[in-house]
């Protein structure tokens, strides 16, 4: 299986980069410094020729959307979250999986069951709304509903698509304080994406296969 992970080099996408390679599947990891990964900044729409020069027209069966930033924690309501950390977050939260499903579009019809998992957050759900982080909780429930309308429209080219909930997890993201430490997270998305199938398309699922309420 030919996996593509957009933020492989740090985080979940780490681990699930680690995790495929050692299952002996073929994995293109993505990042936006590059190194020793495909250099990509999601919000760039000329930054793909990179990325779709590197998978050279071969079939993609699982596309890992998820690069991704929550650059408003501790912002205040009376005088935060500027202008221009909106635009930021939704150009790489929303904007970005858009235009590298845009763009992988061709690679995964090629493949025989073609899968995309895009990575949302408990955070965007209408039930899971505390107050607080209203940029990251935004841009995630925007994430949902691009999934949920991906799954729509790709359902007749047989491209199954689901929506997931990492977990909290113990990155740089998620903080010391989170629940679960990446490597739990991570075999439990791929636990998720082995049973995405089109009967499951437009799923909403934690990693642990909790469903979420939209």
């Amino acid at each position: 299986m030919h996996v593509v992970i957009t933020g492989a080099n740090r985080g979940i996408g780490q681990a699930l980069d680690s995790r495929y390679r050692a299952r002996g599947d073929t994995v293109t990891g993505t990042a936006r410094s590059g190194g020793e990964f495909v250099r990509l900044d999601v919000t760039e729409p000329d930054g793909f020729d990179g990325l779709n020069a590197a998978l050279d027209r071969r079939p993609v069966d699982l596309l890992i959307c998820n690069a991704g930033m929550y650059p408003d924690k501790g912002e205040s309501l009376a005088d935060g979250y500027p202008a221009q950390m909106w635009a930021d977050t939704m150009a790489t939260n929303v904007t970005g999986v858009f235009l590298t499903v845009q763009n992988l579009l061709g690679n995964l019809q090629l493949a025989k069951t073609p899968k995309i998992a895009i990575m949302s957050s408990i955070m965007a759900s209408d039930e899971g709304a505390p107050g607080g982080s209203y940029i990251y909780r935004a841009s995630k429930a925007a994430a949902l509903n691009l999934g949920r309308n991906l799954a729509v429209d790709l359902e007749h080219i047989r491209i199954a698509v689901g929506i997931y909930h990492p977990g909290w997890v113990r990155t740089d993201m998620g903080g010391a304080a989170a629940d679960i430490d990446a490597d739990e997270s991570a075999n439990g998305l791929m636990a998720r994406f082995d049973d995405l199938s089109l009967k499951e398309t437009g799923c909403f699922l934690s990693y642990d296969g909790t469903p979420i309420a939209f």
